[in-house]
């Protein structure tokens, strides 16, 4: 599936952390931060996390609703989020549902390795479930002032 901005969001029903179920619905009627990344505590995805996390109060203020999604289980999302004190919910996508209803489960490579996993994105979603933005090239440390402007 190729998402577009203007296109509907993706349902998206999953559990947080704290194994509490999440449904994208429960945000209509504010924006949602929904970003996409690899893997829990690894450098580009902790300085992502920290740099929404520093500018949180800002984002709030604009409206908007945080939700970070990875393969990872809720146990290592609530690891992440203790050692970084992220005040936002992460998503275990561990069946992988999301990030191919969202088109961001694709093959990378590294090292001269190929292998399947998340590709870094952001979309920003509009308070009717609409997508507003996407962002695919990732600014990890400047992430939050590339939502903000």
């Amino acid at each position: 599936m190729s998402l577009k901005v203007g296109s509907p969001a993706p349902k998206i029903q999953a559990k947080n952390q704290n194994g509490n179920v999440v449904n994208l619905s429960d945000f209509l009627g504010k924006k949602v931060i929904l970003y996409f990344y690899p893997k829990d505590a690894t450098p580009g995805c902790t300085a992502q996390a920290c740099s929404l996390r520093d500018n949180y109060d800002a984002l709030l203020a604009k409206g908007y609703v945080v939700l970070g999604v990875s393969v990872d289980d809720e146990k290592s999302h609530q690891k992440f989020i203790k050692k970084y004190d992220l005040p936002f919910d992460l998503l275990a996508d561990t069946d992988q549902k999301i990030v191919n209803d969202y088109g961001v489960w694709a093959e990378k490579s590294m090292y001269g390795r190929t292998y399947m996993g998340i590709v870094r994105t952001t979309f920003v979603i509009d308070e009717k479930g609409i997508i507003e933005e996407i962002i695919q090239k990732v600014d990890t440390k400047n992430h939050a002032e590339q939502i903000l402007g």
